[in-house]
C-alpha cells in the first residue's frame, strides 16, 4: 500500500470547499511571489539602466570574474546582451534548485523546515539587493531560498489531499491564482518605487513582502499536511514502472520548456523592446511605466482564469474537454501564436513607434497560453510521480523554467543584430514546435501516464 510522506489533510475546515491548509499555502505563495517578482520586474531594467555601466558596475563584489566566465562562453558582450545572459542564468537557477530542495524536503529536512529556511534566504537576498556590491550574493541568496522553498510548498498543496481526489487540480489552479495575484501587485509597488523613484526602495519593499509571507505560513502551520521526521518515517521505495513515468514526466516538462523560453522573455528582453520600441504615453505627457505591463500580464490570467474553468466545466459536460495533454499543446501553439502579434506590431510600426495594442494583446494571449500549459503541467506532475519521489518530481517540474531561462539569455544576444520583428518571430516558431513535440509523443504519455 503507498503511503505518502504528509498525510493528507481531511479533517481541515474548508476553504472554497479545499481543505483550510490550502488558504495558508496559497497566501503564503502570494507573498513570495510578490517579492519575487517584484524584484525581477525591476532587474533587466536596473541592470541595464544603472549596475552595469561604467563606474557602477566596478563597484560590484566578484563580478569581473562573473563577466569574464560569461564572455569567455559568449565572446565581448554589450550591456544589453550581457544583461541578457545575467538575467538568464538567474532565472534558470531559481527554476534549477528545486529539484534539490525537493530532495532535501523529501529526505532530510522536511518539507515545513525547508520552506521556512528558503523564505529566510529570500528575504535576506531582497534585503541585499539594496547594496550595489553585494548585487551577486543577493541573487545567490535568492536561487538558494527559491530552490528550498517553491518545490516544497508547492508539494504541500497536493499532500493535502489524497491521490485520487478529484480537487487536486482545482486547488492547483488556486495556487497558481495565487501567484498571478502576487505578480500583478508587485510590478505596481515594487516596480512603480523602483523606476520613478529609486531601484532601492523598489527591492526594500519586496524584502517585506516576504517577511509577511513568512508570518502567514507561521500562522497556518496546524492546518498543513502532518510531516514526520526522516528517521520515523516508513521507507517509501519505488516500485516497478515508476522509472518509466519519471522519464515521462521529464521529457514532457522538456517539452513545456519551449513554452518557458516566450514566457521567460516577458521579463527579460521585452522591458527593453516596451522602453525602446512601444508608444506609451497614450497621447499625454507622462508614459506608462514599463513595469506596468508585467502586472499586465498576470492581471490578464487572473481575468481569463475563471473563464477558462469555466469553459473546460462547459467542454467536460459535453464530453468534449482536452485531457491534460492537449490543454499543454494548445498552451504551447497560443504561445507562438502571440510572438506573432508582436512581429505584426514592429511591421506595421515601419519604424515608427509600436502601438500600444499589440503589447496589450500579446498579453492576453499569452495569459491563454499559460493558463493552459503552467497548472496544468503542475498537476499532471503531482498526480503522475512516483510517491517515493513526489516533492523532487513537483521540483523538478521547474526545470522547464530552467531550460527557458537559459535559452531565452541565449536568445536575447540576437535581438539587437536580427531587430525585433525577426525576433519575436522566431519565438513563434518556438512555441509551435511545443505543440507539434506533444502531437508525435501523445500516444506514448497516454499510455504511461493512463490518461
Amino acid at each position: 500500500m503507498e503511503k505518502s510522506l504528509g498525510a493528507p489533510v481531511t479533517q481541515d475546515p474548508l476553504f472554497l470547499g479545499h481543505p483550510k491548509g490550502l488558504a495558508y499555502i496559497a497566501f503564503t505563495e502570494a507573498w513570495e511571489r510578490f517579492s519575487f517578482y517584484g524584484m525581477q520586474a525591476l532587474l533587466m531594467l536596473y541592470m541595464t539602466g544603472y549596475l552595469l555601466q561604467p563606474g557602477t558596475v566596478d563597484t560590484v563584489a566578484g563580478f569581473s570574474g562573473l563577466r569574464a566566465a560569461i564572455e569567455g562562453v559568449f565572446g565581448a558582450l554589450a550591456v544589453p546582451a550581457l544583461a541578457s545572459q545575467i538575467f538568464g542564468l538567474y532565472v534558470a537557477l531559481i527554476y534549477f534548485v528545486p529539484v534539490l530542495g525537493g530532495l532535501l524536503g523529501d529526505r532530510l529536512l522536511g518539507r515545513r523546515r525547508a520552506v521556512l529556511l528558503g523564505a529566510v534566504a529570500m528575504a535576506a537576498g531582497h534585503f541585499m539587493m539594496a547594496f550595489e556590491t553585494l548585487f551577486l550574493t543577493a541573487l545567490l541568496s535568492l536561487i538558494v531560498g527559491s530552490g528550498l522553498l517553491k518545490g516544497n510548498l508547492a508539494a504541500q498543496v497536493g499532500n493535502l489531499y489524497a491521490r485520487d481526489d478529484r480537487r487536486r487540480e482545482p486547488a492547483y489552479a488556486v495556487y497558481v491564482t495565487a501567484i498571478n495575484i502576487g505578480a500583478f501587485v508587485a510590478p505596481l509597488v515594487c516596480g512603480t518605487l523602483g523606476e520613478l523613484y529609486g531601484w532601492h526602495y523598489g527591492f526594500g519593499v519586496a524584502g517585506f513582502g516576504m517577511l509577511i509571507g513568512i508570518a502567514i505560513y507561521l500562522s497556518g502551520s496546524r492546518y498543513l499536511p502532518v510531516e514526520t521526521l526522516a528517521r520515523d518515517r516508513v521507507k517509501v521505495t519505488l516500485q516497478p514502472g515508476d522509472a518509466r513515468i519519471v522519464v515521462a514526466l521529464l521529457t514532457m516538462l522538456a517539452i513545456t520548456s519551449l513554452f518557458w523560453i516566450v514566457q521567460a522573455q516577458v521579463w527579460n528582453i521585452y522591458p527593453l523592446w516596451l522602453r525602446d520600441r512601444v508608444d506609451r504615453t497614450l497621447g499625454l505627457d507622462l508614459a506608462v511605466p514599463v513595469t506596468w505591463f508585467q502586472s499586465l500580464d498576470a492581471l490578464a490570467v487572473l481575468l481569463l482564469a475563471p473563464v477558462a474553468i469555466a469553459f473546460w466545466r462547459w467542454q467536460a459536460r459535453r464530453g468534449v474537454e482536452p485531457d491534460d495533454l492537449n490543454k499543454i499543446g494548445l498552451g504551447c501553439a497560443a504561445a507562438g501564436a502571440t510572438c506573432l502579434l508582436l512581429a505584426a506590431g514592429e511591421w506595421l510600426a515601419q519604424g515608427a513607434p509600436v502601438l500600444l495594442l499589440w503589447p496589450v494583446l500579446f498579453h492576453f494571449g499569452v495569459a491563454i497560453a499559460y493558463l493552459y500549459v503552467a497548472p496544468i503541467a503542475l498537476a499532471l506532475v503531482s498526480r503522475a510521480a512516483p510517491v517515493a519521489v513526489n516533492a523532487t518530481m513537483v521540483g523538478t517540474y521547474y526545470l522547464g523554467i530552467f531550460i527557458g531561462g537559459i535559452v531565452s539569455g541565449w536568445l536575447g544576444r540576437f535581438y539587437e543584430p536580427l531587430h525585433a520583428a525577426p525576433f519575436w518571430l522566431a519565438h513563434a516558431f518556438i512555441g509551435i514546435a511545443g505543440t507539434v513535440a506533444i502531437l508525435v509523443l501523445r500516444p506514448w504519455f497516454r499510455r504511461v501516464f493512463r490518461l
